[in-house]
């Protein structure tokens, strides 16, 4: 039988890892559900929601040259005309703070660990510095490295100071 795009087909749960579930489809074919395809709400572990030999029903949604088959169960279960998956409710808390945990919630960080503004998301900041002021201050910070990392080495170089030409 072949596997083909957009087929929803039945399978039992073989194997649970921490980024999905391999799922086993008729005559030994294997496809995984990555832990994103698995529920429409967050999934923190796929054990939550998940074990093994449980019967599923999952949408092929990819199959690459390789054979590796890409399932979904949240895209295969039937939804009413009109009606659409539940959104995300956006994290709060969590990650390293350095940027991993993508938090918009009061006053957060971005993805690059600056400040993020909750009021100025989506319309343009017309006080921000232009591409010039960026480009003086990054020059300046450049030269100022620069000259103390020559200071710093210079040193190690002659010994008793001496600076080479």
């Amino acid at each position: 039988m072949a596997i083909e795009v957009g087929a929803k087909l039945e399978g039992k749960v073989t194997g649970i890892t921490h980024f999905g579930a391999f799922v086993d489809l008729s005559g030994g074919v294997t496809g995984l559900v990555h832990i994103s395809e698995i529920a429409d709400n967050y999934v923190k572990d796929v054990k939550d929601h998940l074990k093994i030999d449980d019967v599923v029903k999952v949408k092929v949604i990819n199959v690459d040259k390789d054979g590796k088959i890409g399932l979904s169960i949240k895209q295969a279960v039937d939804r009413p005309e009109g009606q659409v998956a539940p959104q995300r409710e956006p994290r709060v808390g969590g990650g390293s703070g350095g940027g991993g945990g993508f938090n918009r919630g009061g006053g957060g960080q971005d993805r690059g660990g600056r400040p993020f503004n909750k009021q100025s998301a989506g319309r343009p900041s017309y006080n921000k510095p232009s591409f010039e002021d960026k480009m003086s201050r990054f020059l300046k910070d450049s030269e100022e490295r620069i000259s103390s990392l020559k200071k710093n080495t210079e040193g190690k170089r002659g010994g008793r100071g001496a600076k080479r030409v």
